[in-house]
């Protein structure tokens, strides 16, 4: 195969892997990563597309700076098993950026995420894309893809919820499934809807 050929195959991954990464293995419906921010933000639709814009960039780019570093840096170092370390300082370096440039231009925004604009530091979504994209040993092209689908994915799956419970902030619900408890029951059935696209798309 030559070079042209084997772009060519990485594109066309690239573009399966996304798509599978939107639907059939989003990052929060199907892994459950990420929830902790998801059910703590989406409470307001402007506050969750703030939290979930950022999620995509940072999980974009750290997946395709993470993989840099893991394949030019860390293997032929043999120091894989610093990997952890490594990918969370990255991830808490974009995220000290996203939440400079935040508070510099909403500061109102800033103020609506509070605390969990910082939390994606610790994001298990974020980690797991990467981790994932180590595991399963993609190339350069299908890590910024697929980094871009999971971000993608996230942020729909914030956007849908916090649509749903600004709906409901008005409606009559059990005093033992208000707040966390409808927010959990919602996403259970998102997960659902989301595992029926099983098999339309395969990684």
């Amino acid at each position: 195969m030559n070079p042209e050929q084997s772009f060519n195959v990485q594109i066309w991954q690239a573009f399966i892997v996304f798509f599978s990464a939107i639907f059939t293995q989003n990052i929060l419906l199907i892994y459950f990563l990420g929830l902790c921010s998801f059910v703590g933000v989406s409470k307001q639709l402007k506050t969750a597309v703030g939290l979930g814009m950022a999620v995509i960039f940072v999980m974009t780019s750290t997946c395709a700076i993470n993989w840099f570093v893991y394949h030019y840096v860390l293997v032929p170092l043999h120091l894989e098993f610093y990997r952890f370390i490594i990918f969370i300082i990255i991830i808490a370096a974009f995220v000290q950026f996203i939440e400079m440039v935040i508070d510099r231009y909403s500061p109102v925004l800033y103020h609506n995420l509070g605390i969990f604009l910082p939390l994606i530091t610790v994001n298990c979504a974020i980690l797991g894309a990467v981790l994932f994209m180590v595991i399963r040993e993609y190339t350069f092209i299908v890590s910024v893809g697929f980094g871009l689908g999971s971000g993608i994915g996230w942020f729909l799956a914030i956007m849908a919820m916090a649509g749903i419970r600004e709906r409901l902030a008005n409606d009559r619900i059990p005093r033992g499934l208000q707040g966390p408890g409808i927010t959990l029951v919602i996403a259970g059935l998102m997960a659902l809807a989301f595992i029926g696209f099983t098999g339309v798309l395969q990684q």
